[in-house]
């Protein structure tokens, strides 16, 4: 009993620690974005393509903050629904957003990493649907709800709700880079030129469906998980 609450403790620290460092680190890129966006060069100045322009520190100041917004969304979703999310998916959620943000936007590495970006989508939309997984065991061990869901409704759910988040994403890039003069769903080159058909779509239609891919895999594995723990409930009843 001791040593299952001293990990339950040791995991709650690793989730503050990791926390309270994503959020420093997001703090002070804000601070240096701000700074930078002062004293770039526009796009029209700049002599070199690898130099960074008030757009790239603009991109990466709407980042930060929104990295600082959506740090909060677990906490008030457990307190919104009254509910426990388990300790290593806030540890997943806290990497996933210092890798696409801080990594990603302000160390450069969507430039620097191949597939970076795909690497990002997949990790998300694995983690997506294992959090999917999560929510309807919370509701499905709830006194409040009785709730008995199948293994195939589960999957079903998972599938979707991770689907649906990265399809939110998306729209979100879509809007600010109308808003902002942005360019996230790569719609242009780095000249400035414009993609056309199928071209402009491809970025935008590349992260849909490694989300929708690592979330299949996920909803196949755990569907499989489920129906086993269930066969093996049964199989522990019959035999009572």
């Amino acid at each position: 009993m001791k040593r299952g609450k001293y990990i339950t403790q040791k995991k709650y620290a690793w989730k503050k620690i990791i926390g309270a460092f994503l959020l420093i680190t997001l703090i002070l890129s804000v601070i240096y974005s701000i700074i930078r966006i002062t004293n770039a060069p526009h796009e029209a100045e700049a002599l070199d393509e690898s130099i960074r322009v008030k757009s790239d520190y603009m991109l990466m100041l709407v980042q930060c903050l929104l990295g600082l917004l959506v740090m909060a969304v677990p906490s008030l979703i457990e307190k919104k629904w009254m509910i426990s999310i388990p300790n290593h998916m806030y540890i997943l959620y806290f990497v996933f957003l210092y890798c696409a943000i801080y990594l990603g936007e302000v160390r450069n590495f969507y430039f620097l990493i191949p597939h970076w970006d795909s690497i990002l989508h997949a990790f998300s939309g694995a983690m997506l649907g294992a959090l999917g997984f999560s929510l309807v065991s919370i509701l499905n061990g709830s006194k409040r709800l009785k709730l008995n869901l199948s293994p195939f409704f589960v999957s079903l759910f998972a599938f979707c709700f991770a689907l649906a988040a990265g399809t939110v994403w998306e729209i979100y890039e879509y809007t600010f880079d109308g808003l902002l003069s942005l360019n996230m769903q790569k719609f242009a080159l780095e000249d400035g030129t414009l993609l056309v058909g199928r071209q402009a779509l491809s970025d935008t239609m590349k992260d849909l469906i490694v989300d929708a891919l690592s979330a299949l895999i996920i909803s196949i594995i755990g569907f499989f998980t489920i129906k086993k723990d269930k066969l093996a409930k049964q199989y522990e009843e019959n035999l009572k």
